[in-house]
């Protein structure tokens, strides 16, 4: 077992996806280039520059080349940087990448990877600060990672190049620094695999990406005041381990779920009716959602932590569930 930064866990996993496989290539670098860690890029660039292209600014351009590459039988890896910019591409992720397979049968294969950052980035503003998740689980055809520990971004973005399905990669800057245990093997960790990240007895609070981090602040606040929170992490949307989740909240009989997609169809909604439909029978209360609020992201940092996932608000929502 070694500690690694998330980001050089990500490094890792590329360096070795691309080391394994000639037919992976990547389009566009900014989740390898962002400063303080623009090195890493240069030095992929300077072994496998002639797999690495840097295209003109233009999503709906370049989404259209790794989806017609990859059904040609390359394995592209598209950096979409912030979310919000696969709106720009949304005809080619959504209605090519998603229904090639189904519309042709079977016959055509996508494996392309599609990598963006999303959520509440600290004065990122409407425009860079989306979190499309929900809107992307809305497309069948698709699988969606997203990672929340060093260890899980390994992991994962192994299994996600692998696929023979197109795959959305959801990550989040804040998580870059986060340090983590990530073991010697190295081995992918298959979608559809959810992760408890902490015990508890006393409620099930389930969280994605970053605000997993969050929640495991929470929940080590709590346990001081005697009230032990199990901390799960779906580590995929699609597909989606309800089991797990079910068999959490069979033992707690509490829900609280946090996530920084859009308090209306956003992630957690779609979770607590997954789990009111299958598990409402293990219920003793009401489901809490804590996600951001139904307005575009404000620039103003105190705006912006208002409208958000906060410990505060998480906290009070596991108040609430066991009160």
């Amino acid at each position: 077992m070694r500690e690694l930064a998330y980001y050089e866990a990500k490094f890792e996993a590329l360096e070795e996806i691309m080391a394994a496989d000639p037919r992976v290539h990547l389009i566009n670098g900014t989740f390898l280039s962002l400063s303080p860690h623009r090195h890493i890029y240069q030095n992929l660039l300077k072994k496998y520059g002639e797999r690495m292209i840097a295209p003109p600014i233009s999503e709906l351009g370049f989404c259209g080349l790794a989806t017609g590459a990859a059904m040609a039988g390359l394995r592209p890896i598209v950096d979409l940087s912030t979310g919000s910019f696969i709106y720009e591409a949304w005809p080619q992720v959504a209605n090519e990448a998603a229904n090639a397979y189904s519309m042709s049968g079977g016959q055509t294969r996508v494996p392309v990877v599609f990598h963006l950052f999303h959520g509440l980035r600290g004065g990122g503003a409407a425009q860079h600060s989306g979190s499309p998740q929900a809107m992307l689980w809305n497309c069948p055809g698709l699988e969606i990672a997203i990672p929340s520990s060093p260890r899980d971004v390994k992991g994962l973005l192994m299994t996600a190049v692998a696929s023979d399905n197109p795959t959305i990669f959801v990550d989040h800057t804040k998580l870059l620094d986060i340090r983590g245990d990530v073991p010697a093997d190295d081995k992918p960790i298959p979608f559809g695999v959810a992760d408890v990240k902490r015990q508890g007895g006393d409620v099930t609070l389930i969280a994605t990406s970053y605000t997993v981090q969050v929640c495991l602040n929470v929940a080590e606040q709590l346990a001081k005041e005697k009230i032990a929170v199990e901390v799960v992490d779906p580590r995929t949307l699609v597909p989606f381990d309800l089991a797990t989740v079910l068999s959490s909240v069979e033992k707690t009989g509490r829900v609280v779920i946090a996530d920084e997609t859009h308090q209306s169809c956003g992630v957690g909604a779609e979770i607590a009716a997954r789990i009111a439909e299958s598990g409402f029978d293990k219920l003793k209360t009401a489901i809490r959602r804590v996600s951001t609020l139904d307005v575009p992201v404000p620039y103003s940092p105190p705006l912006e932590a208002y409208i958000g996932p906060t410990e505060a608000r998480i906290t009070e929502a596991i108040r609430a569930a066991v009160a």
